[in-house]
């Protein structure tokens, strides 16, 4: 029996993948190929689907949707020492862009921030803004121009080997939605698609118009009886729509009673988290709350007899861990 599948005979056996083909030390040239917004609409944040050439190089057909690869920006830090290899999720599918594994995506958000007063006490703080120095470096980027990457990296975060032997749960919110596009094609427009599963997308967004690939998943939804996207909206309040609430990502799971009564419940189903890392504290106490904590939450002996009401997000940081039907990855 795999390490990855307990005996209950429900948990996933996980595709099998290649890690660090190509170093940190030794990145490898890339090629920009494609750099374009991918939101819906105007909006304050900043948002590019990027796609890199890396045919030739180790890197080509040796990663899986859901791994992440490195980017080494040009230039120095403030310490005059190059700069550290910075990961980003897989967005393409496992057969790549280009169909055969030679070009990989990935959706890179752009980081302007305003500087925290720094330094010792004492000190004046700094003011103007920050800069992100690799997702800006990233996002800049013309087509043809050349780029060093590393990676694959991750050998959890994938689907399963036999895609049609479980249903998909997969909750995002932001640029965490970048490894679920290549699952959703794995799953649609791979070599063994379309799968038979069910899959539920759903998206968390502060407003409708920061959306990310939303024409590509109402499009796959349109095709496909069995892909389900849905929208969740925090900051944005509108009647209720088909597939679009107002709150957060687990405000609509409570609500989507076909998700949490039905497909949730079920033996087949794996749960994917990606995105913001306060996703998950709603998530998990949500699924302890209705009931369905032993399928995807391993609760420690320090709160089992607490209510999950009561949890907060230090104590879920804590005690509370994913179950091998839970698959986690939040920054």
């Amino acid at each position: 029996m795999s390490a990855t599948e307990s005996t209950n005979g429900f948990d996933p056996v996980l595709h099998d993948v290649s890690m660090h083909l190509v170093g940190p030390n030794e990145p490898v040239e890339g090629t920009v190929v494609t750099n374009e917004l991918c939101m819906r609409g105007k909006s304050a944040s900043f948002v590019r689907h990027i796609e890199i050439d890396v045919s030739g190089t180790p890197l080509e057909g040796g990663f899986r949707a859901g791994q992440a690869f490195g980017v080494v920006p040009e230039g120095v830090d403030e310490h005059g020492k190059p700069h550290k290899v910075r990961l980003y999720s897989i967005a393409s599918p496992t057969h790549g862009e280009d169909g055969r594994g030679g070009i990989l995506s990935t959706t890179c958000k752009r980081l302007v921030d305003e500087y925290q007063p720094q330094g010792k006490a004492g000190e004046a703080p700094r003011n103007g803004l920050f800069l992100g120095v690799c997702s800006n470096y990233l996002c800049d980027l013309a087509v043809g121009s050349k780029v060093m990457v590393t990676g694959p990296a991750g050998k959890r975060f994938v689907l399963p080997q036999d895609h049609n032997r479980h249903d998909y749960v997969f909750l995002a919110t932001g640029t965490g939605v970048a490894p679920f596009r290549g699952m959703v094609k794995d799953l649609f427009e791979g070599p063994d698609a379309p799968t038979s599963s069910q899959v539920h997308l759903i998206m968390g967004v502060p407003y409708l118009n920061d959306l990310l690939y939303d024409d590509f998943f109402r499009e796959t939804a349109e095709k496909h009886e069995n892909f389900h996207y849905h929208v969740a909206v925090s900051r944005e309040r509108f009647a209720d729509q088909h597939r679009v609430r107002s709150g957060y990502v687990h405000h609509y799971l409570t609500h989507a009673v076909e998700l949490h009564e039905h497909l949730l419940r079920g033996d087949r189903t794996l749960l994917y988290i990606c995105g913001l890392a306060g996703m998950q504290f709603g998530v998990f106490q949500m699924l302890a709350e209705h009931g369905m904590g032993d399928a995807y939450l391993k609760v420690k002996d320090e709160i089992a007899e607490v209510d999950p009401a009561d949890w907060d997000a230090a104590t879920i940081r804590r005690h509370v861990r994913p179950t091998h039907r839970c698959m986690l990855e939040v920054y």
